[in-house]
């Protein structure tokens, strides 16, 4: 089962060349529009932006239905855009930013891991848009990857501590792997075995709204 999470992986990337059109409509105009004292920006690559679903099912769309249907006063904004790395999200952090937002559920990362981009760069990267989005009083959970054992077996290592390691430093809450229950299983992938189909998008909003319910201000 785990040599499937290859393929999962590399759907972030391959995502990036069909799929970016669509995430940036995503990113743009997939969330509800609902007054509510605060915001959930759920921040990231194709796992976020819904890529290959249908309007209304990546999985900030059933974040939103979820936090509604328990009372909670939250507009959850999609801002996901397919194949990005860590180095694209830092650019549009300002996008972010202007949001104001509550909280933030930052997922980034696996596009760095695939591409064999230095660790060191990629933790910068978290390090600065983690350490921005506090200092303008945003909490952060972060939503993490592991890759594949057929990666090398030093790199994965190190890229697996990154994201516990930068939720300790920063008090994070941490999802230590955003696919869980889902890379792997045929009835959570879309056909092309690549992304998570529309059950799968409501699995990682289960995932994230789990870990997410210490976060809320207003529950009910």
């Amino acid at each position: 089962m785990l040599g499937k999470w290859t393929i999962v992986v590399l759907a972030l990337a391959l995502s990036a060349c069909g799929g970016r059109r669509d995430a940036v409509h995503a990113a743009r105009f997939g969330f509800s529009e609902r007054s509510g004292p605060e915001v959930i920006a759920c921040f990231g690559d194709s796992l976020t932006a819904g890529y290959g679903v249908a309007r209304g099912a990546s999985y900030p769309d059933n974040l939103q239905r979820m936090l509604d249907a328990g009372g909670t006063r939250y507009r959850v904004l999609n801002l996901g855009v397919s194949g990005e790395t860590t180095a694209d999200g830092v650019a549009r952090l300002p996008l972010v930013l202007a949001e104001k937002p509550d909280l933030v559920v930052l997922e980034f990362g696996a596009n760095d891991g695939l591409r064999g981009i230095s660790v060191d760069v990629a933790t910068r990267n978290l390090e600065h848009m983690i350490d921005t989005l506090q200092k303008g009083g945003t909490r952060v959970v972060l939503a993490g990857m592991i890759l594949p054992p057929s990666f090398a077996t030093a790199y994965t290592r190190r890229f697996g501590a990154m994201f516990s390691d930068l939720a300790d430093r920063y008090h994070l809450t941490l999802i230590p792997f955003i696919l869980e229950g889902v890379a792997g299983y045929p009835r959570f992938m879309q056909p092309d075995g690549l992304h998570p189909n529309a059950e799968g998008a409501q699995r990682l909003a289960d995932t994230v709204f789990r870990a997410i319910q210490g976060d809320l201000r207003n529950a009910p």
